[in-house]
């Protein structure tokens, strides 16, 4: 069907510059998920971003050549279908390892796409476009910023620590965690070599010992774990949130 400029029959020029808009617009947030390196980049979110607008033009003229009398069509139902199979996809992204939430970033980003394309396929470019720059304003200045609240506010990190047996290493390194204002929560044994830190000082048929503490504090668990590497007789040390949200 060719496209017409006076009929609107939902093939004109107006609904190729709405899907070209989504196009766009979903192809930004998704360039910027994938310099960041996301498991839902460029080709996910624009993809998205894409049907979505698509799905919204269908909803409002997909049906309109059987619309009489005796039928009445509500435009909204297939868009209202579209923001609930979201969930199927944003569920997928999502999932938790050791009590830490990964993904949900990436979930509602893919969510919010969704909506830009969903906007422009309404007619409606001026808010498709303020929430697009609406999310470049969340991850590169909100990021930051909670970053520095982070730092202010006490934190849950968890760390993997393996050392020589038989020397009180262990006690030296919750001492260190003590002094540098740090509460030990939790102790328990974990495998050797799971956490593939670095081995300065190990020796064929030494004993290891490995443990994995849970702290709070107001520090960062980078600096734990530079702190704890410093303990004489330790020979691997990572450390990480446990409530830190991996976008």
């Amino acid at each position: 069907m060719t496209l017409l400029a006076a009929e609107p029959n939902g093939q004109t020029w107006v609904q190729v510059g709405e899907l070209g808009l989504a196009f766009l617009l979903s192809a930004l947030i998704g360039l910027e998920r994938e310099i960041r390196q996301k498991s839902a980049g460029l080709r996910t979110l624009t993809i998205v971003g894409f049907a979505s607008a698509l799905f919204m033009l269908i909803s409002k003229y997909g049906f309109s050549d059987v619309v009489g009398p005796d039928i009445n069509l509500d435009p909204s139902r297939v868009a209202a279908q579209v923001v609930s199979g979201l969930g199927f996809i944003g569920g997928g992204l999502v999932f938790v390892r050791r009590d830490a939430v990964r993904g949900l970033t990436t979930a509602a980003v893919v969510w919010l796409t969704a909506a830009v394309g969903m906007a422009a396929g309404a007619g409606l470019p001026l808010l498709a476009g303020l929430v697009t720059a609406g999310h470049f304003v969340i991850v590169f200045f909100f990021t930051p910023l909670a970053h520095r609240l982070s730092r202010r506010l006490p934190g849950v990190h968890q760390v993997r620590l393996t050392y020589r047996d038989g020397e009180g290493v262990l006690r030296r390194a919750l001492a260190v965690c003590t002094s540098r204002g740090f509460s030990v929560r939790e102790l328990s044994t974990a495998a050797p070599g799971e956490d593939g830190g670095r081995r300065d000082g190990a020796a064929p048929g030494l004993r290891q010992v490995a443990v994995r503490l849970t702290v709070e504090g107001r520090g960062t668990a980078t600096d734990l774990a530079s702190w704890l590497a410093d303990v004489d007789g330790v020979l691997a040390v990572t450390a990480g949130d446990v409530d830190e949200e991996a976008d």
